[in-house]
C-alpha cells in the first residue's frame, strides 16, 4: 500500500493550511496583520478592518472547502486556481494604489502575494485532482 503522505499531499495542505491560518489571523486581529509593509497604520483604522476581516473570511471559506475536498479525495485544482485568481487580484491592487500606501508596500506584495502564488500553483500542477 502506497504512503498517504506523498510529498504533493503534504505541500498541498501546507499551502492549503497557511491560507486558512492567514485568513484567521486577518479575522481576528486586521490591524494588527495588515498595518506592517502593506497598509500602513490606516489598517488599524475601524473602516480599514471591514474589508480586512472580510477577506480573511474568505481566505478561511475558500481554502477550508478546499482542504475539507482535498482530504475527502476530492477535487482541489479549482479553489487553488481560484486563490491564484485572489493572489493576483491582491498584487495588482496595491500597485493601483501603490502612491498611497506606505513606502515599499507594492514590492513587498508582490513579493508575499507572488510567493503565494507559486506555491499553489506548483501544489495545483502536482495535484492528481
Amino acid at each position: 500500500m502506497a504512503s498517504k503522505f506523498t510529498a504533493s499531499r503534504v505541500m498541498t495542505v501546507a499551502v492549503l493550511s497557511s491560507r486558512i491560518a492567514y485568513g484567521a489571523a486577518l479575522l481576528v486581529a486586521p490591524g494588527k496583520v495588515a498595518a506592517n509593509r502593506w497598509l500602513g497604520a490606516d489598517a488599524r483604522r475601524p473602516a480599514a478592518q471591514v474589508p480586512l476581516r472580510g477577506l480573511g473570511a474568505r481566505e478561511v471559506a475558500l481554502h477550508g472547502v478546499a482542504l475539507a475536498s482535498y482530504l475527502r479525495g476530492s477535487v482541489v485544482r479549482p479553489f487553488l486556481v481560484a486563490s491564484i485568481a485572489g493572489d493576483v487580484a491582491d498584487i495588482g491592487a496595491t500597485a493601483l494604489a501603490r502612491e498611497g500606501l506606505p513606502e515599499g508596500s507594492a514590492p513587498a506584495t508582490a513579493a508575499v502575494a507572488g510567493g503565494s502564488l507559486l506555491l499553489s500553483a506548483v501544489a495545483a500542477t502536482l495535484s492528481d485532482r
